[in-house]
């Protein structure tokens, strides 16, 4: 078996104790966002499986739409990722 060499560690145990690794990130080509793509590149980036400006470059997302997402699954966790909790979660 071949594996490709990557910057980084090849995979991550979360504090549930569940592993993440590069394979379980959403593909290059993601257009539809649902909540839990969000979450899982939002938790590779906090827990050091790929750098910030990595996911950025990778899923050609801006910075402030990550952050948003960062800050909404640290506020709220992952629920707040919904469309449709956006409103129930949004600061006034």
């Amino acid at each position: 078996m071949y594996l490709k060499k990557v910057d980084g560690p090849r995979q991550i145990t979360l504090p549930d104790g569940s592993i993440l690794t590069r394979a379980d990130l959403p593909p290059v080509d993601t257009r539809r966002w649902v909540a839990s793509r969000k979450a899982i590149v939002v938790k590779a980036v906090i827990y050091g499986l790929v750098t910030q400006s990595e996911a950025l470059e990778r899923y050609s997302l801006s910075e402030e739409e990550f952050v948003l997402w960062r800050e909404a699954v640290e506020k709220h966790g992952e629920k707040a990722l919904r469309v449709t909790s956006i409103q129930k979660y949004r600061q006034l």
